[in-house]
C-alpha cells in the first residue's frame, strides 16, 4: 500500500483480476441480493456498482475485484449458470490495474450538472445537448429523470419533462458552451441549464425573487398607467428598461411622472386582479417547507408587494414606497429607488442577516434590472426573460413554471410530492 493508493499483488506479482460484469433482463424482487450473494461466497470485493429500471427492465453494472487466492474459471462459472437460471443476460470483461486506475484518479475533475427542462423531451433534444457537451470536452457518467413518467395520451396543460446529465471534465469555452446551449433552446423548446455540481446546490438557505414578470403576470406600474390613462406610454417606457436600454432610475421617475394625479382607490382593484405566473404558488409553499428564506426585491411598490407577501407567506420585501398625498398619487417615490445595484445590496444583506454564504443564495427575476444580483447569486436564474438578460444571465427558464426553480436546485417531482402532503 503506498501513499493511500490500493495496490494489491496476487500470485507470482501479479495484480489481481479485475471484472465488470454487466447484467440485463426483467426486473425482479430479490436479484442484487442473489447474484451479490454468489458473489459472497468467492470473497469478491465490490469496486463500484449501479442500477437502473426503465419499463422493468434491469441495467446492472458491477465491477469487482477477485481475491489473490481465487481463480477466475469457478467464480465465473457459478455466476454465469445462475444469472442464466434468473434469465438474465450478462457478459464480461477483464479490466487492467492501469486502466481501473486511470478511473480513479478521473474522480477528481470536475462535475457539472447539465438540466433539460421542457413540456416534451424528445431524441433531437438529448442528441443535440449531449452533442456539445461532447465537443466541449465533458464527458456523460450519468443521466436520471427528475420528473414523472411520460403519459402516451394528449400532454396536458402544464406537463414538465426534465433530466439530469451527470457530466465530468472541464468545458473547453463556458462563454461558447453557453451560447450553444441557449442556440438550442431558442430552437427546440427546451431550457439547458449547466452549473457546476457543488456541495451548495442542494445547500442552499435563501431564494430572492423580483416582483413583476416573475412572481405575477403583469408589469404593476403598466396596470397603475392604464388606469390613470398612460397605458401607452408607460408600456413603451417599461419594455425599454426591461430590454437594458434605458437605466432603470430614469426610466422610473419618467413613468412615475405620468401617474400623478392617480386616486389611490385603484391600488387595491389592481392588487386583488394580479395573477401569479405559473408555479409560484407550488415553488414557495415547497421552500417554505423546506426551511427556505424568502425576498422580494422588486422595482415595483411595496404597497403590492405586501400584498403579495400576505398571500405567499415571504420573509422580506423591499420596493419602492409609492407616495400618496390627500387620496392621490404625488408621481414621486419615497426613499431609496430600488433599481439593480440596490437589488444585490439588499440581497448581501439579508444573506448577512441570515448568515448565509452568496454560494447558498438563488436569485430569481426577468429584468435588466436584475442582473446584477443574478450575477453575484450562488445559483441566478433569468426567468421568461428578455433576450438580452437571457444572453447575460448564467441560467434561465422560459419553456415551464417558476416551480422548475426546484429542478435546478436538483428535486426530483417524488421528494415534491412527498412535501406536498406535509
Amino acid at each position: 500500500m503506498k501513499t493511500g493508493r490500493m495496490v494489491v499483488k496476487g500470485r507470482e506479482g501479479v495484480m489481481s483480476e479485475i471484472l465488470l460484469i454487466n447484467v440485463t433482463g426483467q426486473d425482479r424482487p430479490g436479484m442484487t441480493s442473489a447474484i451479490t450473494d454468489t458473489m459472497a461466497r468467492y470473497g469478491l470485493i465490490i469496486l463500484d456498482i449501479g442500477q437502473s429500471v426503465i419499463h422493468d427492465t434491469l441495467t446492472w453494472g458491477i465491477l469487482v475485484r477477485l481475491p489473490d487466492e481465487a481463480d477466475q474459471a469457478p467464480v465465473l462459472k457459478d455466476l454465469l449458470y445462475q444469472l442464466h437460471q434468473m434469465e438474465l443476460q450478462a457478459k464480461y470483461q477483464p479490466i487492467s490495474e492501469s486502466s481501473y486506475q486511470s478511473w480513479v484518479e478521473a474522480q477528481g475533475e470536475n462535475q457539472y450538472i447539465i438540466t433539460l427542462l421542457s413540456r416534451c423531451l424528445t431524441a433531437e433534444q438529448i442528441a443535440r445537448v449531449s452533442d456539445v457537451a461532447t465537443r466541449h470536452g465533458l464527458n456523460i457518467d450519468s443521466i436520471s429523470r427528475l420528473t414523472g413518467r411520460m403519459p402516451l395520451e394528449e400532454i396536458e396543460e402544464g406537463h414538465q419533462a426534465v433530466v439530469e446529465f451527470v457530466v465530468r471534465g472541464t468545458p473547453s469555452d463556458l462563454d461558447n458552451l453557453k451560447a450553444d446551449f441557449l442556440h438550442i433552446s431558442s430552437e427546440l423548446e427546451v431550457d439547458v441549464a449547466f452549473q457546476q455540481d457543488t456541495v451548495f446546490r442542494r445547500n442552499r438557505r435563501l431564494v430572492v425573487f423580483d416582483m413583476d414578470s416573475t412572481l405575477i403576470e403583469a408589469e404593476v406600474i403598466d396596470e397603475l398607467a392604464k388606469a390613470a390613462g398612460v397605458g401607452d406610454q408607460v408600456s413603451e417606457i417599461t419594455e425599454a428598461a426591461m430590454r437594458g436600454e434605458l437605466d432603470f432610475s430614469e426610466s422610473f421617475r419618467k413613468r412615475m411622472a405620468l401617474l400623478k394625479g392617480l386616486d389611490e382607490s385603484v391600488l387595491e382593484s389592481i392588487a386583488e386582479s394580479l395573477r401569479f405566473t405559473e408555479g409560484t404558488e407550488k415553488l414557495i409553499r415547497n421552500l417554505k417547507k423546506l426551511g427556505y428564506r424568502t425576498a422580494i426585491l422588486s422595482g415595483g411598490f411595496t404597497w403590492f408587494a405586501r400584498y403579495l407577501q400576505q398571500k405567499l407567506g415571504i420573509d422580506y420585501v423591499y420596493a419602492n414606497e409609492l407616495e400618496v398625498v390627500d387620496g392621490k398619487v404625488t408621481g414621486e417615490v419615497s426613499g431609496i429607488i430600488v433599481d439593480g445595484q440596490r437589488k444585490a445590496e439588499l440581497m448581501k444583506e439579508i444573506a448577512q442577516k441570515e448568515q448565509v454564504n452568496l454560494e447558498q443564495v438563488i436569485a430569481v427575476g426577468d429584468g435588466a434590472n436584475d442582473l446584477p444580483m443574478l450575477g453575484q447569486a450562488g445559483l441566478g436564474i433569468a426567468f421568461r426573460a428578455k433576450p438580452l438578460v437571457r444572453q447575460s444571465a448564467r441560467h434561465a427558464i422560459s419553456t415551464l413554471g417558476l416551480d422548475a426553480v426546484l429542478y435546478l436546485m436538483g428535486y426530483r417531482d417524488r421528494d415534491i410530492a412527498a412535501l406536498e402532503q406535509l
